[in-house]
């Protein structure tokens, strides 16, 4: 629109100075060739009635050489004749009309001059001439002036005809104007519209638009920079998922076919468990290590699995209404922490959840509480209309402001601030990913008397599209 209002104005304002610049020519040529003409036939009127009056002119001789001016033209003339204290008009007197100055200007030899003027909104055109002796090489004046008025109504009608029709020649040379800066500015902008459009499109994803190049113009070489740009970051992607894809299948893979050696080292595990009061103190220690190893290991490849599943997009999930508070203590209760944790929980709350995975999340949170933290260990639900709140706090040293913002990345590990853990790293990473398909919200901070506080909240109700995923 910018441009468009600019190309107007621009174009308005040439063809508003030209129309008055060319006006002001054609008034200045009508008016002068109209003074030109009248001047050259006032001069042979008088010359042609003055070679027929004595001198020196009597009243009645003045009077006949004023009609006789008058008469010899075809237009509406009005003459003034004076000798001395003589004067004679024809057919009217228009001394009124002649301004002091044009009679001054006939004091010379053969001198006169015109002049415009503006009578009762009419314009005339007065003609003062001086008569000098025939013969007389000085051009000796005869003591004769003879001064003409006449009308400028043809010459004004036409210069009116010229500014009406300029008037009107302008509107439509503005509405063209507006015409092609139209056209001008789809023809420049439409490119850069384009741009805009395939730009917003790859950075949603769509590596595989490009631009329709055409020309050699600085605009026709930005397109051509942006499909190679475009198809580069498309060859990039495209290379990185498939990398990522291989690194996901083969953790995969690695996962499942650990499962097979891993369940029969537990089997072997839950074996000697019965036989290490029988063995000497240091095989029950490396029996032990081996135990502890192993279930960890075993732990480690479910959530290898389990974070495959998220990445593959096959994580399933099953709500089903139940009861928050019996959620919370069965969990509490499966892993005998009733009596090491303090719930605080609201009453007669109901939800439509996958009982498993928030499971799995108290289990995570409570677990890290109370391995890193110090007690009192505190669990909390609160319930509001359409979410429920869930809030693990204990009073241990807290998360430093620069773990913060990584608490929920996989496999990391704030050995700075914590104690040294047996766990993969990947149990709250697996807690945000279990929240996230509740289409609920997670979050990590410190309580205000110290101790890390994690709390996350679900909706009452899950969406129509994780209940899709079912």
């Amino acid at each position: 629109m910018r441009l468009i209002l600019a190309f107007v104005l621009v174009t308005a304002a040439s063809t508003l100075a030209t129309t008055v610049w060319t006006l002001r020519e054609a008034r200045a040529t009508v008016l002068q060739d109209a003074q030109e003409t009248v001047a050259k036939e006032f001069r042979e009127q008088v010359d042609s009635a003055a070679s027929e009056l004595p001198f020196p002119p009597d009243q009645h001789g003045l009077d006949q050489f004023a009609a006789h001016v008058a008469a010899g033209s075809a237009h509406d003339w009005r003459v003034l004749a004076q000798y001395d204290s003589l004067t004679a008009s024809a057919p009217t007197d228009p001394s009124s009309l002649i301004s002091d100055e044009l009679r001054d200007s006939t004091s010379g030899a053969q001198a006169g001059g015109y002049q415009r003027v503006l009578h009762d909104g009419e314009p005339l055109l007065t003609v003062a001439l001086s008569v000098s002796y025939a013969g007389s090489s000085a051009h000796t004046p005869s003591g004769l002036q003879v001064y003409l008025v006449t009308s400028l109504n043809t010459q004004q009608q036409t210069l009116d005809a010229l500014w009406l029709s300029a008037q009107r020649g302008v509107v439509p040379g503005v509405l063209l104007a507006l015409l092609l800066a139209l056209l001008l500015s789809r023809g420049v902008l439409r490119p850069v519209r384009d741009l805009n459009d395939a730009a917003q499109q790859l950075g949603a994803g769509q590596l595989h638009v490009r631009l329709s190049v055409s020309g050699a113009h600085e605009l026709a070489n930005l397109s051509r920079t942006f499909n190679s740009t475009a198809a580069a970051l498309e060859t990039t992607v495209s290379e990185l998922r498939r990398l990522e894809e291989n690194a996901r299948r083969f953790a995969a893979d690695v996962s499942h076919e650990l499962r097979t050696p891993l369940a029969a080292m537990s089997v072997v595990t839950d074996i000697l468990v019965d036989d290490i009061p029988d063995l000497l103190p240091e095989s029950a220690t490396a029996v032990r290590l081996i135990i502890d190893e192993t279930t960890n290991l075993a732990r480690l490849v479910e959530d290898l699995m389990e974070i495959s599943r998220f990445d593959a997009g096959t994580a399933v999930l099953w709500p089903e209404d139940v009861d928050v508070t019996e959620l919370v203590l069965k969990a509490l209760s499966r892993r005998n922490w009733l009596d090491r944790v303090t719930a605080d929980l609201q009453d007669g709350v109901r939800a439509r959840l996958d009982a498993r995975r928030i499971d799995v999340v108290i289990a995570n949170l409570v677990g890290n509480a109370l391995r890193h933290g110090a007690p009192p260990i505190r669990i909390r639900t609160e319930a509001t209309t359409d979410h429920v709140l869930f809030e693990v706090s204990d009073h241990g040293p807290g998360l430093p402001p620069e773990v913060l913002p990584h608490v929920f990345e996989r496999f990391y590990k704030a050995d700075s601030a914590r104690a040294r853990s047996e766990g993969s790293g990947l149990g709250l990473s697996i807690s945000a990913e279990n929240i996230r398909l509740h289409d609920g919200t997670i979050t990590a901070g410190n309580g205000l008397d110290a101790g890390a506080s994690f709390r996350f909240t679900l909706p009452l109700r899950p969406s129509a599209e994780s209940e899709e995923t079912r």
